[in-house]
């Protein structure tokens, strides 16, 4: 079902795992979709799949994200959704956290929305609709040990998009976040990888912690439909919302 037919989108991170499913999806839904990201052979394959366009980006790139949006809108002739979803983690005791890895998660997990957000959001206000999409995580609705860069970006991503809905709703636009538990993705393969040789357990014993309550990974598949919905137009009654798709993880 064409559910975003005439419509276009942005998807950041979408060279693999949750970006790509996302990018997938909204084109198979009859979005004309453009998949962001810094490594330019994944972003040109997914670009193929979905009949898109491949945009190069750093989101840490204050000036390459509003060039981002502007060539998007150029090509399509208008931005109607953005997903912020390019994210990074990191995993350290707080006293071990450097500098540089708080600023570094900092920088692409909220500034990069930041300066996405804040390009796309002009041209949707002239046109009185657009949707903003932030994947956020179960870390914006909880603390959790070893990540306190990450859970503070989080939290900072969802205070950004709660604050845009409020500011904007009678305006037209809506900005929510999804909030997924750990998703079977490349990067939560890597998060394995770390646990496993910091501490000597198994893989099976080390991927227990980061399965939801229904003794499974999440799939990046949930959180594109999730997504979809979301822009889509039976997803507008949606503003200033924390979903979360995490198999009943964080129950609020």
């Amino acid at each position: 079902m064409e559910t975003l037919k005439g419509q276009t989108a942005l998807v950041t991170g979408g060279g693999r795992g949750i970006g790509r499913s996302v990018a997938l999806a909204f084109a198979r839904a009859g979005a004309q979709v453009a998949v962001a990201a810094r490594t330019q052979t994944e972003i040109a394959a997914v670009a193929g799949e979905c009949g898109g366009l491949a945009v190069q980006l750093d989101v840490t790139d204050e000036n390459g994200c509003a060039e981002a949006v502007g060539r998007v809108e150029r090509e399509f002739g208008r931005l109607d959704i953005l997903v912020n979803n390019a994210g990074v983690a990191t995993s350290h005791k707080f006293t071990e956290l450097d500098t540089a890895s708080w600023r570094r998660t900092l920088a692409v997990d909220l500034e990069g929305p930041f300066f996405l957000t804040r390009a796309a959001v002009p041209g949707m206000l002239q046109r009185g609709s657009g949707a903003v999409i932030a994947i956020a995580s179960v870390a914006s609705r909880t603390g959790a040990p070893y990540i306190a860069a990450y859970t503070a970006a989080k939290h900072g991503l969802l205070g950004l998009m709660r604050s845009l809905a409020a500011e904007y709703a009678a305006r037209g636009l809506t900005f929510n976040c999804v909030c997924p538990g750990y998703v079977d993705t490349p990067m939560t393969q890597m998060t394995l990888d770390t646990i496993v040789a910091k501490t000597g357990r198994s893989r099976e014993e080390a991927l227990k912690p980061l399965l939801t309550p229904q003794r499974r990974l999440v799939k990046p598949e949930e959180v594109a439909a999730v997504c979809l919905l979301l822009a889509s137009e039976a997803g507008r009654g949606i503003n200033g919302q924390a979903i979360n798709v995490d198999g009943g993880l964080v129950q609020s």
